[in-house]
């Protein structure tokens, strides 16, 4: 019904930045939140960056002030954009919509940040 499909990672140096897009498709009602998680190895998933739907933002305490989440509604896409990454942001990165009744999940693209 719904499918969220993740792209935009990549290897790039420490200091550098990089562009998620979260594209969606199928029938989606009533969003309350999109977000960005990641997941190391061997650790728990993380929330990054969320919104609501009204545009409101929450960020990650080690992300705030280097990442922005954004949303294209005519594009049915929201992206991540990632500036001063660190070798400590190396995960793969899920994007997240949260409706009101389903929770719905992408793949998920890797991130690695070299030193």
């Amino acid at each position: 019904q719904v499918q969220l499909v993740e792209s935009g990672g990549g290897l790039v140096q420490a200091g550098g930045s990089l562009r998620l897009s979260c594209a969606a498709s199928g029938i989606i009602f009533s969003i309350n939140t999109m977000g960005w998680y990641r997941q190391a190895p061997g650790k728990q998933r993380e929330l990054v960056a969320s919104m609501t739907w009204r545009g409101s933002t929450n960020y990650g305490d080690s992300v705030k002030g280097r990442f922005t989440i954004s949303r294209d509604n005519a594009k049915n896409t929201v992206y991540l954009q990632m500036n001063s990454l660190k070798p400590e942001d190396t995960a793969v990165y899920y994007c997240n919509l949260h409706t009101s009744l389903n929770d719905y999940w992408g793949q998920g693209t890797q991130v690695t940040v070299s030193s």
